[in-house]
C-alpha cells in the first residue's frame, strides 16, 4: 500500500488540515506497517513553470509533432511529478480554503500534472482518467464555516474543486473531512478538530 500526502498548507504545525493529516496517516500507518508515505509539500517543492517549453511540448503532444530538446525536458519534469501520483493507493491532500478555492501553490501542481497520457487519455471526444481505484482524501481548513451570505453550493470552489479533479483523473472514491471555524476561537478550533480527527481514523478503519 501507498499513501501520498500533498501538503498546501504553509502554516506548518499551526495548521489545521495537517494537524488532522498527520492523525490520519498515523492510523494510515498502524493499519499498513509495511506501507509507503510520500509527502509532497507543494511549497517546498520545485513546480515546473507552464508557460513557454511546457506548453509547446503539451500541444506537440497533442498535435503528434516530435518535441525539441527543451519541450523534452520540460516535459520529463512534469512527467517525474504525475509519476508521484500513479502508484499511490490514497490520495490525500490537507488544504486550507483561500478566498472561497483553495491556494495558488496547489493549484499550479494540479495544472502541471493533469496532463493527456500522464493523469488522463484523450481520444478527441472522451476523456478517461487513469487514477481509477485509488481513494482520494481531501482535508479542508476553513477559518469560518460556510452558510447564511456565503451558502456552501455557491462559495464551496474548495473540496468541490478537488472532486472535480479527481473526477477528471479517474477517481470515484472521494472523502472529504471538513475542519471549519478554526478563526473563532481555541474552542471552535479545538472542536471542529476533534470531530475531524475522528471522521479520519473511522475512514481508516473501514475496509
Amino acid at each position: 500500500m501507498r499513501l501520498l500526502h500533498v501538503i498546501a498548507s504553509p502554516r506548518a504545525e499551526r495548521s489545521a488540515s495537517l494537524d488532522v493529516a498527520h492523525g490520519l496517516i498515523t492510523h494510515w500507518r498502524a493499519r499498513y506497517p509495511q506501507g509507503e508515505v510520500d509527502t509532497l509539500d507543494v511549497w517546498h517543492t520545485d513546480l515546473p513553470p507552464f508557460d513557454g517549453p511546457a506548453l509547446g511540448a503539451k500541444y506537440a503532444g497533442l498535435e503528434g509533432t516530435p518535441l525539441s530538446a527543451e519541450q523534452d525536458q520540460a516535459w520529463q519534469q512534469i512527467g517525474q511529478l504525475a509519476g508521484r501520483f500513479t502508484p499511490a493507493d490514497v490520495i490525500v491532500i490537507s488544504t486550507p480554503m483561500w478566498n472561497f478555492g483553495i491556494p495558488y501553490r496547489l493549484k499550479h501542481l494540479i495544472d502541471a500534472v493533469s496532463q493527456k497520457d500522464l493523469l488522463f487519455t484523450f481520444d478527441g471526444q472522451s476523456l478517461n482518467g487513469l487514477l481509477t481505484g485509488k481513494q482520494l482524501i481531501v482535508i479542508a481548513a476553513r477559518g469560518a464555516p460556510l452558510g447564511g451570505d456565503y451558502p456552501e453550493a455557491d462559495f464551496d470552489h474548495q473540496v468541490a474543486y478537488l472532486r472535480t479533479w479527481g473526477r477528471m483523473v479517474g477517481i470515484t472514491r472521494f472523502e472529504p473531512i471538513v475542519v471549519e471555524g478554526t478563526l473563532l476561537g481555541p474552542q471552535a478550533d479545538q472542536q471542529s478538530r476533534r470531530a475531524a480527527h475522528a471522521r479520519a481514523a473511522e475512514l481508516i478503519a473501514q475496509p
